[in-house]
């Protein structure tokens, strides 16, 4: 782990949201977060994919009955569902 000066600290509190770093040796930028930040994303960029997609299915299903796709009347698109066995 890099451990900042104090200049840097001060440096990071003034920058733009979220800070870069510049490594002026390999020209490579990187994003500064907090680690919870990182961590949260991670569990969405790294996890699991077949399980989000499922997670994230299930909310989009919800959202759409919200907005009146439960109705009986759109019963017929639920042939389309390719994950639905026949």
């Amino acid at each position: 782990m890099i451990q900042l000066t104090q200049d840097q600290s001060q440096a990071l509190k003034s920058a733009e949201l979220p800070p870069r770093a510049f490594d002026p040796f390999t020209s490579n930028t990187y994003v500064l977060i907090p680690n919870e930040v990182y961590e949260r994303a991670k569990s969405i960029l790294v996890g699991d994919e077949e399980e989000f997609a499922n997670a994230l299915h299930r909310q989009a299903m919800e959202a759409f009955g919200r907005d009146g796709w439960d109705d009986p009347a759109m019963d017929v698109y639920n042939d389309l569902d390719p994950r639905r066995q026949s």
